[in-house]
């Protein structure tokens, strides 16, 4: 079997043609394939693997998508290559030619084992049975992450060209903070990735759904707002993070009875910021 048959595309791309609404939604972490070369290369077993997904985040969008917004989603496993880090968040313990690394160069998420290309997870440590060439590293980066952002950019700027303004959700979920939440947690990067009145839209809509919210705090979001993120040119990107008992059963494995509630509230986000930003243009014009 060939490769191209043995792993799946960078990305696929759900909704309308076109940009209809100023809407993208980004998807990186629910990918649940998991190409033999991932689980040959791995000391782990794919139940440990599957411990950093972003499990079924990607049900999370249907309704959304059925409203109009165009969904960039990542079918490959996290535990392959990590779309929400920068190319160069490597950990240098994973390097077969490990490269001169200046003092505060490796960012905080590749020292703690969670960068571009996974080190080291809570589930059982090491990731890798061997380090990794750079030809191997750079082929995951080429073949998977340039793509998939690519995609993104595209959609997005789609949508600035036939809007005016485009607004991207960066959807997550996370485990729970603590027993009183917070259930959504909304960030845009303090600020720099998004005008204030998108994250003011999402926030209204987790307290109309009754959730606690928080923003930025403590997530306020990854690469992908910093690549994508740029308010001054018409490019706005807000992350969204969702407590997984949400919407997960009770053994947080399989989807559960709030999943429908939680696509809902999804869905209603992203009619928030589609108002938000119309409104966001209508202020400008005055």
């Amino acid at each position: 079997m060939s490769r191209a048959r043995q792993e799946p595309d960078a990305f696929t791309r759900l909704g309308p043609p076109g940009a209809p609404t100023p809407l993208v939604i980004a998807v990186p972490h629910a990918g649940r394939c998991y190409p033999p070369a991932l689980l040959a290369a791995s000391r782990l077993p794919r139940h440990a693997l599957e411990t950093i997904e972003d499990r079924y985040a990607d049900l999370l969008i249907a309704d959304a998508v059925a409203m109009g917004a165009v969904a960039i989603v990542a079918p490959i496993a996290r535990a392959w290559i990590d779309l929400n880090r920068a190319e160069e968040e490597l950990d240098p313990a994973i390097l077969a030619e490990p490269a001169a690394t200046p003092v505060g160069a490796v960012s905080a998420k590749a020292a703690g084992g969670l960068g571009v290309i996974p080190s080291r997870i809570a589930a059982g440590g090491a990731v890798w049975r061997r380090p990794l060439a750079p030809a191997e590293i750079e082929e995951r980066i080429a073949r998977v992450h340039r793509p998939y952002h690519q995609a993104i950019a595209a959609a997005m700027e789609e949508a600035r060209r036939a809007h005016g303004v485009a607004i991207l959700i960066d959807c997550h979920s996370m485990p729970s903070i603590a027993r009183e939440g917070p259930h959504v947690v909304i960030g845009d990067r303090h600020g720099a990735a998004a005008a204030a009145y998108f994250s003011s839209a999402a926030a209204v809509v987790a307290a109309r759904h009754n959730l606690h919210h928080a923003r930025n705090r403590p997530y306020a979001g990854g690469y992908t707002l910093d690549r994508h993120g740029a308010p001054r040119q018409g490019r706005h990107a807000i992350q969204i993070e969702i407590d997984r008992r949400l919407y997960l059963d009770a053994t947080l494995l399989r989807p559960g009875k709030g999943l429908e509630t939680t696509r809902m509230l999804i869905a209603d986000i992203a009619a928030a910021l589609t108002a938000a930003a119309q409104g966001g243009l209508a202020e400008a014009a005055e």
